[in-house]
């Protein structure tokens, strides 16, 4: 029966890549993972906390007409 030992060699050999293949993107996910976490912590880290007492007027940068000389 070489032809069923030759097919179950290569169903495993196949296992064996599929295998290494989704190691390789959990491999890589994870790298992604622990950037996110390092960048998580550097912007608590870092973070500048600034208040604001009052909203900025949206009318301040302009002048009213004085109509009362005309």
């Amino acid at each position: 029966m070489p032809n069923e030992s030759e097919s179950l060699e290569k169903l495993l050999v196949s296992l064996i890549k599929m295998t290494g293949k989704t190691n390789e993107k959990v491999d890589e996910l994870m790298k992604r993972i622990h950037q996110l976490e390092l960048a998580h912590k550097e912007q608590r880290i870092n973070r500048v906390y600034s208040f604001i007492a009052e909203p900025p007027n949206p009318t301040s940068g302009f002048r009213r007409k004085d109509y009362s000389k005309t």
